[in-house]
């Protein structure tokens, strides 16, 4: 089973891409700040990402930035999910590495589409 690796701090956004990405056929891992993504990519080794941008400590511009520049990770699709959703964001985000970027709220289908594009 492929594993999304979600980095959201708001519980309510958690548990809907919890929900949605499960029903994608996926299997998740939560969690709410950078500092916890370094650790769970270690050990779960996912095959995309899904990255809030207004995070507590390092922003989610600034972990796909890192992720895209180590040679270990930029192959992971990087997936931004932001309220952030200006095109100076979009274009930003698509100048750090991210592979795709969607503003929320998130449609589910435009989700279930975004994981079958990488996945």
């Amino acid at each position: 089973m492929k594993i999304a690796l979600v980095v959201e701090d708001s519980k309510t956004e958690q548990a809907f891409m919890q929900r949605t990405l499960t029903q994608a056929g996926l299997q998740v891992v939560l969690v709410s700040d950078v500092d916890n993504a370094h650790g769970k990519m270690a050990s779960s080794k996912p095959d995309i990402i899904f990255l809030d941008v207004i995070l507590p400590g390092q922003s989610g511009f600034e972990f796909c930035r890192e992720l895209k520049l180590n040679p270990e990770t930029k192959n992971i699709p990087v997936i931004i999910c932001s309220t952030k959703g200006t095109e100076v964001d979009r274009t930003w985000g698509t100048m750090l590495g991210a592979d795709a970027y969607l503003a929320k709220p998130i449609d589910p289908e435009e989700l279930k589409n975004t994981v079958d594009r990488f996945i």
